[in-house]
């Protein structure tokens, strides 16, 4: 099956809600595949950036703007050794709740302001 941007997007609105449930991972890995997209499962959000390579999402350079659809995989740090992963929405990072305060989902990571990478699937 293709990827179908749309469709993951839908999803992933349609389930996300205003606080986060700390399962940033299963709620974005669950939108990707709703696009067509299966990329596997892994403990820890900061460890999804092989799947989604092994899966056709390719690196997006840094500083390049960020298009919906994008996936951010972020690392992690003293507070959290699970790291984050979220998808633009075209608007707003969102993962099982919607990041309103720009790409790093809380305090503490806008504190430590982890390493991240961002992932964009071309169809």
């Amino acid at each position: 099956m293709q990827w179908n941007k749309a469709a993951a997007i839908s999803h992933l609105n349609t389930h996300a809600g205003t606080l986060s449930r700390h399962q940033c991972a299963r709620y974005t890995r669950e939108a990707i595949e709703a696009g067509g997209v299966y990329i596997g499962r892994t403990r820890h959000a900061k460890d999804y950036g092989p799947l989604l390579e092994r899966a056709g999402f390719s690196k997006v350079i840094t500083g390049e703007r960020v298009v919906a659809g994008d996936v951010i995989v972020i690392q992690a740090f003293a507070g959290n050794a699970d790291g984050h992963m979220a998808m633009f929405n075209g608007s707003l990072w969102v993962s099982d709740f919607y990041q309103r305060n720009g790409l790093y989902p809380g305090p503490g990571y806008r504190a430590a302001k982890p390493r991240y990478q961002i992932y964009r699937k071309l169809p």
